[in-house]
């Protein structure tokens, strides 16, 4: 399980040397999805770094709503972004393994990634390692 304090910690500090602002975090408390987020400004776009609850991944992809007034959330796959910064930044920091895109966006093994449950890779089938990783399977 990953701290969601040494998450914070570390979108906080990947801003500072990138020069953009945390503007919020959306953490995820119940089943779904499988990931946080934090949001990070900059003066013409805004990305959302997301970690795995379970694994000390992350990635940089298109900010995703969890949780709108009524209840309802968005679901599918993440839209993954390059942001090279803010890529180098997060790979700069200890204890996360950092994605790109191309990796993300690439074929799913199972046998890389035996934390994968069989029975949701049988249900859910996911196509793309980004969607193994980050995703609103319940």
């Amino acid at each position: 399980m990953v701290s969601i304090r040494e998450f914070r910690r570390t979108c906080y500090a990947v801003t500072r040397r990138t020069g953009g602002q945390a503007v919020e975090f959306r953490l995820a408390e119940g089943a779904i999805p499988n990931f946080h987020q934090g949001l990070i400004a900059y003066r013409d776009h805004t990305v959302a770094v997301v970690c795995s609850r379970d694994l000390a991944v992350l990635a940089v992809a298109e900010p995703r709503i969890i949780d709108f007034a009524d209840g309802a959330a968005e679901s599918g796959p993440l839209t993954f972004v390059d942001v090279p910064a803010l890529t180098a930044a997060l790979a700069e920091e200890p204890g996360f393994r950092v994605f790109i895109p191309s990796e993300l966006n690439g074929p799913f093994d199972a046998t890389s990634w035996p934390h994968v449950l069989p029975s949701d890779i049988t249900y859910w089938k996911p196509a793309t390692l980004g969607e193994a990783l980050f995703n609103y399977w319940d």
